[in-house]
């Protein structure tokens, strides 16, 4: 058995999808096909989606989308309100700032306050009946980049699952999903944890563990420097202002891809105390948190499956 690999470049970052012989070409491009669809309807960099289509109607009217697209939409909206630091309207104040694209640039206070009066996800009307969405002022703006990425690599496991994929590596970006046993001998897998304040692909630590997904927020992506100020592009939707903490990264270990994105976002605006005692109290959902001095912490169950390098 051989593992038989291709990188393509989609969702904004590159792709490397991984599959254990005899699966191979067929099973990753059937992927890569999948990730294009949910691309075409789930994103806000082009001007045409089903996310767009609501975005263009905000303060006009009801949108209607199909049933996955509405019920990813209400999963993120009911993160949303649960106000822990997910944010599914904040796609204003990410535009407003721009970091990690043309134009990023430090907003003025009156800019920021104005955006913060439309990045509210209370402000957002579902209805199940008819699955249509509507955002009630000009202006505001839903974006499932923070549970898209992580959306898709379930569909690509689920996928996988029904070709027989026996194992599997599904990389978007640095969120990794894995599938079925390592071909190790004891069938486990090691990942390295990036080391934040590295090149990419320059690790921490080592996690020991099962087929589970892997998924990391991280100041080290995207960030802007003005006047000696560093300013990252994980904002907080109180102040309109990147996140204040200590925490340079915070990894989620779970069985979903898509609630290691919502937990990392969420253990990240928490800070390291109060979202390590968060996600202690959820089944399922482990965690690595980094700081910027490179001290890190895990929940209990993870103690024994990280090692510092």
């Amino acid at each position: 058995m051989s593992l038989v690999n291709k990188k393509y470049y989609a969702l904004g970052t590159v792709i490397n999808l991984t599959v254990a012989t005899p699966a191979g070409e067929e099973e990753l491009e059937a992927a890569y096909e999948l990730i294009k669809n949910f691309e075409d309807k789930l994103t806000v960099n082009r001007d045409k989606s089903e996310v767009m289509s609501i975005n263009h109607m905000a303060g006009i009217k009801p949108v209607t989308v199909p049933s996955d697209t509405y019920a990813l939409i209400k999963r993120a909206v009911l993160v949303s309100r649960q106000h822990l630091g997910f944010n599914v309207a904040i796609g204003p104040l990410v535009k407003l700032w721009k970091i990690g694209f043309k134009g990023a640039n430090k907003p003025s206070d009156a800019d920021i306050q104005e955006r913060l009066r439309i990045i509210d996800p209370e402000r957002i009307q579902l209805d199940d009946t008819k699955e249509t969405v509507f955002l009630e002022e000009k202006g505001m703006e839903i974006d499932l980049g923070g549970i898209a990425k992580g959306y898709i690599a379930d569909k690509i496991k689920e996928l996988w699952s029904g070709m027989d994929v026996e194992t599997g590596i599904i990389d978007l970006g640095g969120n990794v999903l894995l599938v079925g046993p390592s071909l190790h001998e004891d069938r486990m897998w090691n990942i390295g944890v990036q080391n934040p304040v590295e090149k990419r692909d320059v690790s921490l630590g080592v996690l020991r563990t099962t087929a589970k997904s892997i998924g990391t927020s991280g100041i080290y992506e995207r960030k802007l420097v003005i006047d000696g100020h560093e300013y990252h592009h994980m904002f907080d939707s109180k102040t309109g202002y990147p996140i204040k903490n200590n925490l340079a990264s915070v990894t989620i270990v779970s069985d979903k891809s898509i609630d290691g994105e919502v937990w990392s976002t969420i253990g990240f605006y928490q800070g390291i105390e109060k979202g390590l005692a968060l996600i202690e109290s959820q089944p399922g959902i482990e965690a690595i948190f980094i700081t910027k001095d490179l001290e890190y912490k895990t929940t209990s169950g993870l103690r024994d499956k990280f090692f510092k390098i």
